[in-house]
């Protein structure tokens, strides 16, 4: 019985690139379902999980700002932030993309940080009843594993030009002109995501400490803030977006097969909790 098992492992081993391409041809040939006979014209993007890289959302984006056939998107975020760079390119994406029709953004779950960044520029902000919307903020970090090295007896060796080019080391504990200087860059930082989102909501940014200083707010606050525009689940938000677009039939844009099937075989989870933890920055 366990030499059958094994022969059957041993097989499945030996023939798995195989398997896995029959699939794969077997998910392409598919018969067409009946909405990809009737063209798109409303499509939704996902903003999922930690923000270390804005390059498919980016294009997603830009390919739906490109086709004449899709007259409005709904931005579906549940991100608890991450990295500056690419939470900005986001923003600047959506704003872009509602010169030329609607977006509505609609807090699933998380709207926080960087995700709500990424969000200001919407025609709209809908929010689940218990989305967690806010923390508007920068926050930069590192450990100090000083002790932890004199314990196992590990000293480094660094060669440097630059005062401050050592800034934010997590081999000993900063100087006080370090800690200035990571100080006025996360400040610097901070006041650019506070003036945007002032900006966008139209909010007074004398005012700020009320809606950002990293509050974290529940739907009914946020609403308060001023930070969104309205509550409520995600089919009104669909109705909401099918109306400012003027669709008589809604017909969403579904994922190609193949991008969908090989986007549940891909396991970028681990590397996106890596960077974490992968030298400073600045996140929001």
């Amino acid at each position: 019985m366990l030499k059958k098992l094994g022969d059957i492992i041993k097989w499945i081993g030996q023939h798995f690139l195989g398997m896995l391409f029959l699939l794969i041809v077997f998910v392409v040939l598919m018969p067409k379902t009946p909405t990809e006979l009737n063209p798109a014209n409303l499509q939704e993007i996902e903003l999922t999980g930690p923000i270390m890289n804005a390059d498919e959302i980016i294009k997603e984006i830009e390919d739906a700002q490109k086709n004449p056939r899709i007259k409005g998107v709904l931005l579906t975020v549940n991100s608890p932030g991450g990295a500056v760079p690419p939470s900005i390119e986001i923003a600047y994406a959506i704003k872009e993309l509602r010169k030329h029709k609607p977006v509505i953004a609609y807090a699933s779950g998380i709207m926080a940080s960087g995700s709500y960044y990424s969000s200001i520029y919407a025609n709209r902000i809908i929010a689940n009843p218990g989305a967690i919307v806010g923390s508007i903020g920068v926050i930069m970090e590192s450990a100090n594993i000083k002790e932890l090295m004199d314990k196992i007896g590990v000293k480094t060796q660094i060669v440097k030009e630059g005062t401050y080019k050592e800034a934010g080391t997590p081999t000993r504990k900063w100087t006080a002109q370090e800690r200035a200087e990571l100080e006025r860059l996360t400040k610097d930082t901070y006041e650019l995501f506070v003036s945007d989102v002032a900006t966008a909501r139209g909010l007074d940014i004398n005012a700020s400490k009320s809606y950002a200083d990293a509050h974290i707010f529940s739907s009914k606050r946020a609403k308060e803030a001023g930070l969104i525009d309205e509550i409520g689940i995600k089919s009104y938000a669909k109705g909401e977006l099918i109306k400012e677009a003027k669709v008589k039939k809604a017909v969403w844009k579904e994922k190609d097969k193949l991008e969908a099937f090989m986007e549940k075989l891909e396991g970028q989870s681990i590397l996106k909790l890596q960077s974490y933890f992968y030298g400073l920055k600045a996140s929001l």
